[in-house]
């Protein structure tokens, strides 16, 4: 099982970002997917999931209406789409999954900055 996360970067409030989650080795398309974000100091905090066939999304409280989380199946790829970035936003952002253990990538730093 491999998750790779990228699409990170430096970006100023209120910009946007693209973020992506490439995985092999299981059978992506009937897994539920998963974005987590850390901060320093912080706690690693859930951002998002996404049902198996994406049809189900739910959102932690702070990124609902600004982040949106997609897959596409044929790709073995899950998305998060980062819009009206604030600078309470810079983390390393990591996707995971649960087959019977958690798997997790190794994380994609977003930086927001002016």
């Amino acid at each position: 099982v491999q998750l790779v996360e990228s699409g990170g970067g430096l970006v100023q409030p209120g910009g946007s970002l693209r973020l992506s989650c490439a995985t092999s080795g299981f059978l992506f398309s009937i897994y539920t997917m998963n974005w987590y974000r850390q901060s320093p100091g912080k706690a690693r905090e859930w951002v998002a999931s996404i049902s198996n066939s994406g049809g189900s999304t739910s959102y932690a409280d702070s990124v609902k209406g600004r982040f949106t989380i997609s897959r596409d199946n044929a790709e073995n790829t899950a998305y998060l789409q980062l819009n009206s970035l604030e600078v309470e936003d810079t983390a390393v952002y990591y996707c995971n999954t649960l087959i019977g253990t958690y798997y997790w990538g190794q994380g994609t730093q977003v930086a927001v900055s002016s």
